[in-house]
């Protein structure tokens, strides 16, 4: 039982973590996206 527990603990750590590396990089991947925008209506 302890060891269900403490999958339980280390997986809700496991997607914060999945969560926060998302977030971090949807910052990243909009701006790629509007740079890549520009160019494209640039021509």
């Amino acid at each position: 039982m302890e060891l269900f527990l403490i999958l339980k603990i280390i997986f809700i750590i496991g997607v914060v973590i999945a969560l926060y590396a998302v977030a971090r990089n949807l910052d990243i991947i909009k701006i790629i996206l509007i740079y890549w925008k520009d160019l494209i209506l640039r021509k």
